[in-house]
């Protein structure tokens, strides 16, 4: 890692870097670099934040240094997020840089900004186009003298991402239960009927009176029961992805601006 110099500019203005912390967390990509309007050296970068990177924040130069295409910076990105709110399309103010320095925690006034004499910081380049190309582009336009009558009108907006968590567990539990089952199933006896049929001279039977028993044996059909347990299906559980729209609603506040005047003034 290597501090930043104008030898990096081309590199860091033409690739698709993106500014990190100490820790290694992306803030975001890198926007725009700023030079000064006098040295020609970088001091700001802004970086490009939010869900789809349509904010920038301002980030100076004085501690980062270049890792490659990428911008290594003492910040988190929370901080970086929170910064003072600068237009990105137009040279910042003396005023503009002291109020990031201080919330940078940079002391304003050694930092070679401090006189208010000198011209403010140009825009350096985008992603996309040389530093040099750039710096020659952006002259003395949309610059504003310190001494206007001016109040910077800030707004809060609303990032709305999403982030993955544990809704709740799904368990597979089967359990034992009873219930009857019904089938019908013939069955066959046997019954007894008298017959009767008259004694021939040629039967052989005696003729005696007295007590005599003949016995014969019945048969039925008896109902046996038997079970046996069989798989019959595989039951499994599976995840399907649905997507749904859910509104957001979220307060917001903003700054309104009016004028409040003492006396009768001409406009």
């Amino acid at each position: 890692m290597t501090s930043i110099t104008t030898t990096h500019i081309q590199q860091l203005a033409n690739g698709k870097g993106a500014v990190v912390s100490d820790s290694g967390d992306k803030i975001g990509s890198i926007g725009q670099l700023f030079l000064d309007d006098v040295t020609g050296e970088p001091t700001w970068v802004t970086v490009k934040t939010g869900l789809f990177g349509t904010s920038e924040s301002f980030i100076p130069l004085d501690r980062a240094t270049a890792q490659g295409d990428d911008l290594r910076v003492p910040y988190d990105k929370a901080m970086v997020k929170d910064a003072p709110r600068v237009d990105a399309d137009q040279h910042l103010t003396p005023q503009e840089e002291e109020d990031l320095y201080r919330y940078y925690g940079l002391d304003y006034a050694t930092s070679g900004y401090g006189d208010t004499s000198g011209t403010t910081t140009g825009m350096a380049g985008t992603t996309g186009t040389t530093a040099g190309t750039a710096a020659t582009t952006n002259t003395d336009r949309d610059r504003r003298d310190v001494d206007d009558a001016s109040v910077i009108r800030s707004e809060e907006r609303v990032d709305v991402g999403t982030r993955q968590r544990e809704a709740g567990k799904v368990r597979l539990r089967k359990y034992v239960v009873t219930e009857n089952v019904t089938k019908t199933v013939p069955v066959t006896r046997e019954e007894v009927r008298l017959e009767r049929e008259p004694v021939t001279a040629g039967d052989r039977v005696s003729g005696q009176i007295g007590d005599d028993v003949a016995e014969v044996t019945l048969h039925e059909d008896e109902v046996v029961v038997d079970k046996e347990t069989v798989p019959v299906e595989k039951v499994s559980l599976g995840k399907d992805t649905v997507t749904e729209q859910r509104e957001v609603t979220e307060q917001v506040r903003k700054e309104r601006v009016e004028t409040d005047t003492d006396r009768d003034v001409r406009r």
